[in-house]
């Protein structure tokens, strides 16, 4: 009888740095981004330029949520970094632009009723953080299937809260699990069946460093 074919080696484990975006003028004003295009502020920018990721990361497989604040980020740190689609932020919908606190104001019922939705929260016309976990899965098996085994993405704090969860087992009703921030790395870890939080908030370093 002819000899089976051997089985094709399994897709690796992927490893995944994220890092949000540096502050925009809405980030400073407290609002909802969602899709809206905004750029870096210049002091982020400048501060942005004078930083880089640790050189055991640097050449990773970079990407970049197709919004500018990420690209400009992923720019701005010398990273070569494709768009990948998957990385955009939660879509507010119709909160977009608006705040959390004057959202509060305005309907508090109705808001607090909304938040105890935890993972399923989904704004009008929106997206909850399950569905952004979804997308995030999806794409990282598809990473998985490319023999790609360490990617870096420069994102947003939705995305970087969804998979917390995700890897937590958190379902974002209270306190979150881990005090991230933002200004640093996250490295999660996605083993084909579950993520994972391999390590929280690791420095950008400075270019003086080299």
């Amino acid at each position: 009888m002819p000899e089976a074919p051997p089985n094709p080696p399994p897709a690796p484990r992927l490893e995944l740095i994220c890092l949000r975006h540096g502050p925009t003028e809405w980030n400073r004003l407290k609002r909802l981004q969602g899709h809206h295009d905004e750029p870096l502020l210049a002091a982020s920018r400048q501060q942005l330029d004078c930083l880089r990721v640790p050189e055991r990361f640097e050449n990773w497989h970079w990407y970049s949520s197709p919004l500018l604040r990420a690209r400009e980020t992923a720019q701005l740190l010398g990273l070569d970094a494709g768009v990948a689609a998957a990385l955009i932020e939660m879509d507010w919908g119709d909160w977009e632009g608006q705040r959390i606190s004057d959202l509060r104001l305005a309907d508090p019922a109705g808001m607090a009723a909304m938040e105890t939705q935890g993972l399923d929260l989904c704004p009008p016309n929106g997206e909850s953080p399950r569905q952004v976990q979804q997308r995030l899965t999806q794409w990282a098996e598809s990473l998985r299937s490319k023999g790609i085994g360490h990617a870096g993405a420069l994102c947003h704090k939705g995305v970087i809260r969804a998979l917390l969860a995700a890897a937590c087992r958190w379902d974002m009703r209270g306190k979150a699990p881990r005090k991230l921030e933002y200004s640093c790395l996250q490295h999660f870890a996605w083993d084909g069946l579950q993520w994972h939080l391999q390590q929280s908030n690791v420095p950008l370093q400075s270019r003086r460093q080299r």
